[in-house]
């Protein structure tokens, strides 16, 4: 029964910290950031099995930690409401082709990382882009007016 409170615990600190940490930052990992990941779960399981080398601990903290990944996914797909505090929600972080500096700032992005995504959605250029959205998952979504995309494409083929 100790494993499974400390299974559940440590779920939930796990849950917290990538909370915490950010989209962006969980999305961009490096290689050093990878390792400490691998190094955490080492430290994770040996304060969720403390001293239990055996195969039973490992099933038990490793069904505890599964049981609340399917809780938490089960409970975002039924209650609407549960998904912002459980999923995140998507945050604008540029309107009508502007950066909105305080936004991205709270989200610890620059406006280079910004350009670095759009160049990677073939955007050349933040100023034609109507809005960008950092979604819960820390990839940016860009959105462009079709309408005013297709009028200009057409007032330059007729002059």
């Amino acid at each position: 029964m100790e494993i499974i409170l400390r299974a559940t615990a440590v779920y939930f600190l796990l849950f917290a910290v990538t909370r915490g940490v950010g989209k962006r930052e969980l999305s961009e990992m490096t290689a050093f950031e990878l390792i400490l990941i691998v190094t955490m779960g080492d430290l994770i399981q040996q304060g969720v099995t403390e001293e239990d080398m055996s195969v039973t601990g490992a099933v038990l903290a490793v069904g505890t930690l599964t049981f609340w990944i399917v809780v938490i996914a089960y409970l975002t797909f039924r209650f609407k409401r549960l998904r912002p505090p459980l999923e995140g929600l998507p945050v604008v972080i540029l309107r009508d082709g502007r950066p909105l500096l305080d936004i991205m700032r709270v989200e610890r992005l620059t406006v280079e990382e910004l350009e670095e995504a759009a160049r990677g959605h073939g955007i050349a250029d933040l100023e034609t882009v109507d809005l960008a959205v950092l979604e819960p998952d820390g990839k940016f979504s860009f959105l462009a007016d079709i309408d005013q995309d297709d009028t200009a494409a057409s007032e330059k083929h007729t002059t």
